[in-house]
Parts: structure tokens; sequence; C-alpha cells
């Protein structure tokens, strides 16, 4: 009889669309259990989880604080649609409207980080009158074929005809050279954009706090003031999508919120339902009323997803995670700055909190996507599951679940630095290259 792991393999490549096929190693694990920052594959071992789905499990797998409020309302109401009055999805817009940035007080509620950036670019565009965008090399926004169209990230642009009103502003890193002078490179990207286009077309720019998928590209202090002074200086509004940031992942609610900002749209999902699928394009009031045709995610918001989004707000006041991710964060970021100065292919370590990458480079320079992969194969064998990210796949990504110890962060050092250590010797000619 087939193992479990080759019915999974079969029923995936016989099944499902292409794009569903892939996964992470040679010999992927099935995993069929959940416990806070742990994983259990279908042989019983046991995984430190340091990926959390891609930014999603921010309060831990099958956290019983989350899933039992879940369960009681699945037994009770699931759902109606918003033409029906139910009491979740408002009170769960009451209480993001008390903890988002400056005057953003008003959700719209969706299933998916696509739909809500999708959203978000509506919004711009219904308040402005104005049809383009501005969005910013290494992004990611999502599926739909307008968030596609913003995102520049090659694998992720699959459609062949993506919208021609979009424009491409330099990123914020670029290897190799100073960060305050990359920054600086984007900023005047953009004022040419807007120059080029004329600002009485272009209605929004969009991106991420944190680059998530590009890379953990973080931008220095003041680029998102200088940004905000350029964009409203020509009438243009600022989306930021905090999906992968959003909800203490950095070490505060909102990771805009370190750069002292005020956006005029904000898009969240991901860990909002900590495995539950819920989204939200949220704004102020001015921008929000002019988004007043009808317009309804049929799913989006539903009694179960808003009662795990509150169980998640809940959960993270409680244990006060936004000082965890920050605490734990500094211990990540230590060990991993230390394992730098031993190992030169980690050629960079950057992010904020329990957003962290590393970026491996061969000494001559080129990205080491390969090495990556022999790092991950490696610790998945010592039972840790880390991700990886960048434009050339060569960023190791570390967000773990909040709920980490710091017994956990030793452990993953631990592993990494054994691991590192036998990339040298056995693989010593690379660093020559």
């Amino acid at each position: 009889m087939d193992s479990l792991k080759e019915q999974v393999i079969e029923n995936k490549q016989n099944y499902l669309c292409p794009p569903s096929w892939n996964h992470f190693y040679k010999e992927p694990p099935v995993i069929v259990k959940g416990e806070m920052q742990y994983l259990y594959d279908d042989t019983g071992k046991k995984y430190l989880d340091f990926f959390s789905g891609v930014s999603v499990m921010n309060c831990g797998h099958c956290n019983p604080e989350i899933i039992e409020p879940a369960i009681a309302q699945m037994r009770t109401l699931q759902h109606t649609s918003i033409i029906y009055l139910t009491e979740q999805m408002g009170e769960l817009a009451r209480r993001l409207s008390g903890l988002l940035p400056g005057d953003i007080c008003r959700s719209f509620f969706c299933c998916t980080g696509s739909e809500a950036n999708e959203t978000a670019l509506l919004m711009a565009r219904l308040y402005t009158g104005k049809k383009e965008f501005i969005a910013i090399k290494n992004g990611l926004h999502g599926r739909t074929h307008l968030t596609m169209s913003t995102t520049a990230i090659p694998m992720w642009r699959s459609d062949p005809y993506l919208s021609d009103a979009v424009h491409f502003a330099e990123n914020t890193f670029i290897y190799g050279e100073d960060i305050e002078t990359a920054a600086k490179k984007s900023l005047e990207s953009i004022r040419k954009i807007i120059e080029m286009r004329g600002k009485d077309n272009i209605a929004a720019l969009i991106m991420e706090p944190i680059q998530g998928n590009g890379g953990i590209i973080t931008p220095p202090p003041h680029y998102f003031k200088a940004l905000k002074a350029l964009l409203e200086a020509n009438d243009i509004l600022l989306i930021i999508d905090e999906v992968q940031t959003g909800f203490a992942r950095t070490g505060k609610l909102f990771a805009i919120s370190h750069y002292e900002v005020v956006p005029d749209i904000l898009t969240v999902a991901k860990a909002l339902g900590n495995g539950m699928p819920i989204s939200a394009a949220c704004t102020n009031e001015k921008i929000a009323m002019a988004f007043n045709k009808p317009s309804a995610s049929t799913l989006g918001g539903n009694p179960v997803c808003s009662t795990t989004a509150l169980a998640v707000l809940d959960y993270i006041e409680k244990y006060d995670l936004c000082q965890r991710a920050e605490t734990l964060g500094k211990q990540l970021m230590q060990g991993l700055k230390q394992l730098q100065e031993k190992y030169p292919i980690l050629a960079d370590v950057r992010g904020m909190g329990l957003m962290v990458g590393v970026e491996v480079r061969h000494l001559n320079g080129m990205a080491a996507p390969e090495l990556v992969d022999d790092i991950l194969e490696a610790l998945k064998e010592c039972g840790i599951i880390l991700g990886k990210n960048g434009l050339e796949r060569n960023v190791l990504a570390f967000q773990p679940p909040l709920v980490i110890t710091p017994e956990n962060v030793k452990d993953l050092l631990d592993a990494l630095d054994s691991i590192l250590a036998g990339i040298a010797i056995n693989k010593a000619a690379l660093y020559n290259d």
C-alpha cells in the first residue's frame, strides 16, 4: 500500500492545477497536527515552526484560546451574508477602529490579502477619480488582475495581459549599496514617475512597509515620512499592505507604526484570522464614503471568521505579543549577526521583530539559492521548519509564531550554526568562487 506521502503527492499531481504542485523539500513531510509553535508529521516527528505558514499563525497553531470561540460560533451560526444583521462583523470593525493608525477608522472585510488589496486600489480610484498606480520593485500584492499588476516579482506575474496602469519605482534596497543611498534612489524614481505620468493621473502608491516575499526588505527610518510628504504634495494616496507584517509580527501591531506615518488606506489579512480566511481594507472616513456603490465579499467577515479575529486581538493584547516579538526578535537578530561574523556566506541580516531575513551569497557576490535549499533541508532534518524568499530565492525567512520561547530561538541558532559549519567544510570551494 502506498504511503500517505505518496498518496498526497499523487493526488496533488493528478487532481490539482500545476501551481498547487509545488512544495519545499526533496522529501516533504506530511503535516498532520499543529500545536502552538510546533508541527507534527504523519510519522510523529515534531518540528519547531519558524515560518508560521508564511506569517499567518502569529498566535500559534490550534491555540485553544483562538479555536474554542471559533468552534462555539460554528455551532451557533456560520454564515448569512451582509444582507442580514449579525453581531460579529460590526464588533470586529469597532475593535479595529480603535487599533488602526491615526484616522483610519472604517473596514471592508474580505477573505484574502489579494482581495483586500484589490479593494484598496478600487477605493483609491473611486476617491481620487484617477486611474494609475505606483508600486515598488520586488513587491508582492496578490494574484487578482490588478494586484498581480502591482506585483513586481516575475514568478508571481503569470498573467500575460497585466494592466498598463501600474508603474514601478526602485526598491529601498540594492545589494552592495548603502541603504540610505538606495532609499534616496527609490524616492527619486517615484518623483520621476510622478513627473512623467502627471500627478493628475496617479491615484495611489501601494507598498509593503517591509517587503515579505521580496526578501524582508526594511526601509530606513526616515523613508516613509519623506515618501508621504512627496505623495501629499501631489495629491496621491498611500496604500500600505500589512498582509504579512500586521498584528505584532514586527514588534508593533502594524509595521508602518515604526515609521510614524499614517497611510490613507491599510490592508490586513493572514494573521488577522490566524489560519481562518479573513482580510480587510481599512481607511479613513473621507475615502470610505467614496466607496459607496454596492460591493460585497460573500464570505468576508462571516461570523466564524470575525469571531476568530476578535479572539486573535484579545490574545495579542492579553499576552503582549508586540513586546514578545520585539524582545525575541532582538535575541534572534543578535544571534544571526554573530553567525554572520563566522560565516561570510550570510551576506546581510535585516528585519524587525520576528520578521527577519538573511541573504545568502557566495563570496563573489552571486546569489546562492542552492545553499538556501541545503540549509532548509538540513534544518528540516533537525526538526525545524524555515522559509525562503527574495527575488532570487536566496533569503532565509525567519517568521515564527510569536508564541516561541527564548529556548526555541537558541535551539534554532545552535542548529543553524552547526549546519553552516558543515557547509563551510563540505563546500569550501564555494567560498572562493
